[in-house]
């Protein structure tokens, strides 16, 4: 049984003390590859280093979270991630996107970088992976208008409802399901029992969201185990069907 962890802040130091060990779990649990979003230019370095020391197992992508778009930084920040995108190292433009949980007040601006990072993806004929929250219909906006027929990606850590679901695939993406399928209430059964699993991949977010039985400790990427687990259960399928299935996508969507 093979998985894929398409999204993990595996260079956070919240495993700066015991990072190789917790590289080896997952692989000795069968994820084969794991995909790292970028953030901003103060983790770009660590986060490029542990992809190089996991050549064929270690992914990197490059994009600004929106959360880190900032007025006083922003032109040297896309500066940077143009020069980083251009080396054709990277395998993704993200984490993108908009987010107006925390804060509202640089939402035009989150928008136009949204947008630029998009049209940066088309050039490259690279996926984006899409940080959405609570804002779901702006980042959906964006996308939808600039679908051309190659626009690719997932919405990461996908939190909404089945017909936003729906909406996700109708214009050409996947969903991101992470640990929160596990939580009780959280609705994304829901989702999981709407949708065929051809249109989604796994992830775990870590060190952030660790599913049941982990719930409120560190993430890792070994517990996706535990988030193919319950979409099996959902679906009445075996956890390597799950796994067979959402791994095949992933490879699909970022060409490897």
């Amino acid at each position: 049984m093979l998985l894929t962890d398409t999204h993990a802040h595996l260079y956070s130091t919240k495993f700066d003390g015991d990072r190789k060990d917790m590289v080896q779990r997952a692989l000795g649990a069968g994820v084969e590859r794991i995909f790292l979003p970028a953030i901003d230019s103060e983790t770009h370095d660590s986060q490029d280093e542990l992809a190089a020391a996991y050549p064929g197992k270690i992914f990197s992508m490059m994009g600004l979270h929106p959360c880190s778009v900032q007025p006083d930084t922003i032109d040297r920040e896309m500066e940077i991630i143009e020069r980083k995108l251009s080396t054709g190292n990277y395998i993704a433009v993200g984490e993108i996107g908009i987010d107006l949980y925390w804060d509202k007040s640089h939402s035009e601006l989150q928008k136009k970088i949204f947008a630029l990072h998009i049209d940066w993806a088309l050039n490259l004929n690279l996926p984006i992976a899409i940080h959405s929250r609570s804002a779901f219909n702006e980042c959906y906006e964006i996308v939808h208008a600039k679908q051309n027929g190659n626009l690719r990606g997932v919405f990461h850590c996908f939190s909404d409802t089945p017909a936003e679901a729906q909406k996700v695939i109708d214009v050409g993406f996947m969903l991101g399901i992470g640990g929160t399928v596990t939580f009780k209430n959280s609705g994304i059964d829901k989702v999981i029992e709407a949708v065929q699993l051809d249109h989604v991949v796994l992830e775990t977010d870590a060190p952030y969201l660790a599913p049941v039985p982990h719930r409120g400790q560190r993430n890792e990427s070994s517990y996706i185990v535990h988030v193919a687990q319950k979409i099996a259960d959902i679906k009445q399928i075996a956890i390597e069907e799950v796994a067979r299935i959402t791994t095949e996508n992933s490879k699909r969507l970022f060409k490897i």
